[in-house]
């Protein structure tokens, strides 16, 4: 026979209770960590307490690859450092290979093809950092939208270069092979297409408001601090500093073309936040627009490589140090030739190595789930974080 049901309340809890601090392994193979990354959280119930970031994963010596090949060779490596924006790698190492030689003239088509190329793949990299970002949240219709019209850039890239990934494409003196009638006609269409569309971005997005619940006042990185760590490229620009080498430092033929750099606000938040560094991506995709633009309508007709690099690449002896505004920061090579046709050493000054880097200061006190959202807002890809 049951016992009869009493209406006595619980005893209250002791105030001696303390919760129990617990550490929590976030990856290597977490699908929100965008990469085999690994960081180690200890937490209090749901609030994260400190975070310890392991890197290595993906190691795979590039730098001293590049002091084992050729040159030329080793444009085929930078392809997989940051392998969705892997047209400015190519543009950076060629660069800093250029460099070494005192009086190496680049033909002006070359340059302009250099920037259309550089500017689209920058846009289908904010795409992809866009999409995937969204879904981490928890929204699914804007990574397909995105990957749309993703998908229209890589087709491009394919008739220009035969790959939609790793294009192995700018090389030191030029390009590799040249754009036609069609090709242009394809880069103009895309660019009539793609202008509206940024408008369904905000609309799906943007102003979603549990999109800006998850994101606004959320992982706020301080402009001081991301000096501090050497963060720099969308990360940096949405803590309000108004930074790109593009404007600031202009490399091939940048200085001729007229665009903004979107900087954060704190429109929905705190200037600095999760938000702000998702705006700033979603706002340079219409001003790599406008640079895709102008070099279409200004290029010129002539070779698309230069004749003093035929043969073997064996720049003189001496060093170099290029760096470019990639789509997730500053990317430098610093190359030092003994006048051979290999290199004597190679160092890369990766963008997401710092960006990630600063993962522990802005996680603190956060919840596990905005975990998710700051690493998608810094948009690092662990192929040049380990290189």
């Amino acid at each position: 026979m049951n016992a009869p049901h009493t209406n006595t309340p619980a005893a209250a809890p002791s105030s001696d209770v303390r919760s129990e601090e617990m550490l929590l392994n976030m990856g290597p193979q977490h699908p929100s960590t965008h990469g085999v990354f690994r960081v180690v959280i200890r937490t209090d119930g749901e609030i994260v307490l400190d975070s310890e970031s392991h890197v290595g994963y993906l190691h795979r010596c590039f730098e001293k690859h590049c002091e084992s090949v050729s040159f030329l060779q080793s444009v085929l490596y930078t392809d997989r450092l940051d392998y969705l924006t892997s047209m400015g790698n190519n543009l950076a190492f060629s660069m800093a290979v250029e460099r070494l030689y005192p009086d190496l003239k680049i033909p002006e088509r070359a340059e302009h093809i250099r920037v259309i190329c550089a500017e689209l793949n920058r846009i289908a990299s904010h795409l992809l950092a866009i999409g995937t970002y969204g879904m981490d949240i928890g929204a699914i219709t804007p990574f397909l939208y995105c990957f749309r019209d993703r998908e229209k850039i890589l087709s491009i890239f394919e008739s220009i270069c035969g790959q939609r990934l790793n294009y192995n494409y700018v090389r030191p003196g030029g390009v590799a092979y040249d754009i036609d009638d069609s090709m242009i006609a394809a880069i103009k269409d895309f660019c009539g297409y793609f202008r509206p569309k940024a408008q369904e971005y905000d609309d799906l997005l943007s102003n979603n408001d549990i999109f800006v619940r998850r994101t606004a006042n959320v992982g706020v990185l301080p402009k001081d601090l991301a000096i501090s760590y050497g963060v720099t490229g969308p990360s940096l620009r949405g803590s309000g500093l108004k930074r790109d080498l593009r404007r600031d430092a202009p490399y091939s033929i940048y200085d001729r073309f007229k665009f903004d750099i979107p900087v954060g606000t704190g429109e929905k938040g705190t200037l600095g936040d999760c938000y702000d560094r998702y705006m700033v991506r979603v706002r340079e995709m219409i001003e790599s627009l406008k640079i895709v633009e102008q070099a279409v309508a200004q290029i010129p007709d002539g070779p698309f490589k230069s004749e003093q690099l035929k043969g073997k690449l064996r720049p003189p002896k001496g060093e170099s140090f290029v760096r470019v505004e990639n789509s997730r920061g500053e990317l430098g090579f610093y190359v030092i030739s003994d006048g051979k046709d290999v290199a004597a050493r190679v160092k890369c000054r990766a963008p997401s190595f710092h960006n990630i880097s600063l993962l522990s200061d802005i996680s603190k006190g956060c919840m596990i789930a905005d975990m998710v959202a700051i690493i998608g807002s810094l948009d690092i890809v662990m192929g040049e974080v380990d290189r």
